[in-house]
């Protein structure tokens, strides 16, 4: 039995839950935060749809597989990785690149550390929906 006053209300909570877990994501580079609690935040979000109206229904909301999702996560970070070795520097170092500079000037700047986030974020977004979709259809 689906309840009104739930989906309808689950629909604002799913709106609030992925912007708070965008913000949690972003928080993470001076503050506690980062990642892993984002994409957890994120997941709930499709999670908690799922049990209002159902899998079917989050599956399609969301437009993708999560599970490629994962795997497109667990190579964003891994490149992240790697970007440090392009300019002589060991695995993992934090590396800083600007987007859109012109002559020199400085453009937007974004760090390694930030996509690998992103990467981390993805990658268990995609890996916990994809388990519980899975639970959910088995039951």
């Amino acid at each position: 039995m689906q309840s009104l006053i739930l989906t309808t209300t689950t629909r604002l909570l799913v709106a609030l839950l992925l912007v708070f877990s965008v913000y949690a994501l972003l928080r993470g580079h001076n503050l506690p935060g980062g990642g892993f609690i984002g994409g957890l935040i994120g997941a709930t979000a499709f999670i908690l749809y799922a049990l209002a109206a159902s899998v079917e229904d989050a599956a399609r909301a969301l437009k993708v597989d999560p599970a490629n999702i994962a795997m497109l996560g667990v190579g964003v970070a891994g490149l992240a990785g790697l970007s440090a070795g392009l300019a002589g520097q060991p695995f993992f170092t934090g590396q800083w690149f600007f987007l859109f500079a012109e002559d020199g000037g400085k453009g937007i700047p974004l760090s390694s550390v930030l996509v690998f986030d992103i990467g981390v974020y993805m990658a268990v977004f995609g890996g916990i929906l994809t388990l519980v979709f899975a639970l959910e259809r088995e039951i």
